[in-house]
């Protein structure tokens, strides 16, 4: 018997109007679920990409009052499958705002919550520039969640520069990487399918990744490409452009053990010490 089950990523191009990205995520849930997924991922800021500090802060809510998460848990009921909710703004104490996602059960009931750790602190070339830390609160902990169908790992775009995170994740145990992501045009080019495959393969797990992607009404530019890529690193599913789209493909966590009994990586690593050296030090 088969132990595989359809996952699907959304592509999505939110924009600043929180109830229009609500339509238009509800509609390709939907579609997702038409075509027989039972986990659906969709991207980074879900609900809205607003770059002004202070336009996001005039729309961002706490999580109990948030349209976005509340219709998430009523669709994860109505339709019998997880959501997961790539990230959306949530309001905290004090001023900033947590880069979040959700996880909702088939019964509605939230399962696990993730706070974006890393922050996108970067100056990149033609003068694109990005301080989320000015804006956002960083979480503390990974999270793996334990689903019937595999083990999953939470976590947002650009930690998916940092292995050590989804290491972590894969030595508790998860055989599903999520990685839902707003990643500019411009790395995205270079680097977005390249990271991707190598955390699937160095974790020899499933790597899943809901993208936004094209022209956004806040001026941002990101690159698409949403992935589902195989614990061996190949691509089993990809939206090949910026548009908005549902991505489908069926996932067998059998396939992480087996990759995991080809490289046992996770089993051989060993710890180390890093000593400096210079030109014209004596070695012993």
């Amino acid at each position: 018997m088969s132990s595989a089950v359809r996952v699907a990523a959304l592509q999505m191009r939110s924009g600043t109007d929180p109830d229009a990205n609500l339509a238009a995520f509800e509609d390709l849930v939907r579609q997702a679920a038409g075509q027989g997924a039972k986990y659906v991922q969709s991207p980074e800021m879900t609900g809205a990409l607003v770059r002004s500090r202070e336009a996001l802060l005039e729309r961002v809510r706490p999580a109990g009052e948030n349209p976005l998460v509340r219709r998430g848990a009523d669709l994860a009921k109505e339709l019998s499958i997880f959501i997961h909710i790539g990230s959306t703004a949530i309001s905290l104490d004090g001023g900033k705002v947590a880069n979040r996602a959700f996880l909702f059960g088939p019964d509605g009931t939230l399962i696990a919550t993730y706070d974006k750790i890393h922050m996108f602190d970067v100056d990149l070339d033609k003068g694109e520039s990005w301080r989320e830390s000015a804006t956002y609160a960083p979480g503390e902990q990974t999270v793996v969640a334990a689903l019937p169908f595999a083990r999953v790992g939470l976590a947002v775009c650009y930690d998916l520069r940092f292995p050590q995170l989804f290491r972590a994740q894969a030595l508790a145990g998860a055989e599903v990487l999520t990685v839902p992501a707003a990643f500019t045009r411009q790395t995205g080019e270079a680097h977005w399918h390249v990271l991707a495959r190598a955390r699937a393969i160095e974790n020899g797990a499933w790597l899943i990744a809901a993208a936004q992607g094209g022209l956004h009404e806040d001026g941002r530019e990101t690159y698409g490409h949403s992935l589902i890529v195989d614990p061996w690193g190949r691509v089993a599913a990809e939206a090949d452009h910026d548009e908005p789209a549902v991505v489908v493909a069926d996932i067998d966590p059998v396939a992480s053990a087996a990759a995991r009994r080809k490289i046992p990586n996770l089993a051989n690593a060993r710890d180390f010490a890093v000593r400096q050296a210079a030109f014209g030090e004596a070695t012993a």
